[in-house]
């Protein structure tokens, strides 16, 4: 699969829902990082496929998942590194409140499998959304 395939791959997992599916798109061992806060627990490093899996459950148990919106502006591709530009709205589930933010996701891609995902967002909007 080309890494255009890989990633688009990906995002379709992702909006089907299931975290151990989405999971079977990384390689075994992964470099992740989602910057953020400590109160934050979805956020930091990953470097496993299993964790990928771990990451979404704890993000899907602390957003309210109908009112994701996601809007794909671009996929940007050059061999095997893609970077993806969006824009995510979510609602936090602990404070009800809303927060919308432009995003990046940069890629690696080898043999098929996704090795490097870094998620640039406003981590301060993030934070002050689930801020009690």
């Amino acid at each position: 699969m080309s890494t255009r395939e890989v990633v688009e791959k990906f995002l379709g997992l992702l909006a089907a829902g299931d975290p151990d599916t989405v999971a079977g798109v990384f390689a075994k061992e992964i470099d992740w990082y989602v910057p953020g806060s400590p109160q934050l627990p979805w956020t930091g490093r990953r470097t496993t496929r299993a964790e990928v899996a771990d990451y979404l459950r704890t993000l899907g148990e602390n957003i309210v998942p109908e009112e994701n919106v996601d809007n794909v502006e671009a996929l940007i591709v050059e061999g095997d590194n893609a970077v993806l530009l969006a824009e995510f709205s979510r609602v936090a589930k602990s404070t009800g409140r809303p927060y919308q933010m432009p995003i990046a996701m940069r890629f690696q891609v080898a043999d098929g499998e996704i090795t490097k995902l870094y998620l640039y967002e406003d981590t301060f909007k993030v934070a002050q959304a689930y801020a009690q």
